[in-house]
């Protein structure tokens, strides 16, 4: 892995700080309504998506994330539901399986995540929490490189990025290890960036 330069770090750190203020101001003054209507319903073109998958990874909201469980309620009835879990402080993270209403335990990170004897799962198709992101599929996250990490280990995994609106920027400073998304899904749309979907 190549290191990352120092001016990149500064970049990203900055960059995060900024669109953690901007997503936290966001939702805090989101309308109810709005809020409650937000990634509730799967867009007609992810319907058919996920159809095409036997197991779809999604993730628990933490802080001002967009709550995207209610979208799986289906799949997660049916069993094939994958949320990120974490045995330990360490770099690498695994996904296990998680249906409606059962306890989530609070990992390691302080995020939900299914309880550690929950059924490993190996989804095809993830959808993963943004700090920022840009239209050609460039991702911002939290920067312990996790997901990154996930998805160049299965590289045929379809990624797609879940964020609120204001979270866009231009471009995202980018290094070799960073993987790009396939798609991005806001409270407004649904966006293409590669020829994989």
């Amino acid at each position: 892995m190549t290191p990352l330069s120092a001016d990149l770090v500064q970049q990203k750190q900055h960059l995060r700080e900024k669109l953690r203020f901007r997503r936290k101001h966001f939702a805090a003054n989101l309308d109810p309504m709005a809020q409650l209507a937000a990634f509730r319903a799967l867009p007609a073109p992810l319907t058919e998506l996920l159809a095409e998958h036997a197991v779809i990874g999604a993730y628990a909201a933490w802080g001002d994330e967009p709550d995207i469980l209610p979208m799986f309620a289906d799949v997660a009835a049916a069993g094939a539901l994958a949320l990120p879990h974490h045995t330990a402080r360490i770099d690498t993270m695994g996904f296990r399986g998680w249906r409606t209403g059962e306890p989530l335990a609070r990992g390691p990170w302080s995020t939900q995540q299914p309880a550690d004897d929950a059924p490993i799962a190996s989804p095809n198709l993830i959808f993963c929490p943004l700090v920022g992101f840009d239209r050609q599929g460039g991702r911002i996250g939290q920067g312990g490189g996790h997901y990154d990490r996930y998805f160049a280990a299965h590289p045929t995994v379809l990624r797609i990025g879940v964020g609120w609106s204001v979270q866009e920027i231009d471009a995202t400073p980018r290094e070799s290890t960073d993987m790009a998304l396939d798609a991005i899904l806001t409270e407004q749309e649904f966006i293409l960036c590669g020829d994989r979907l």
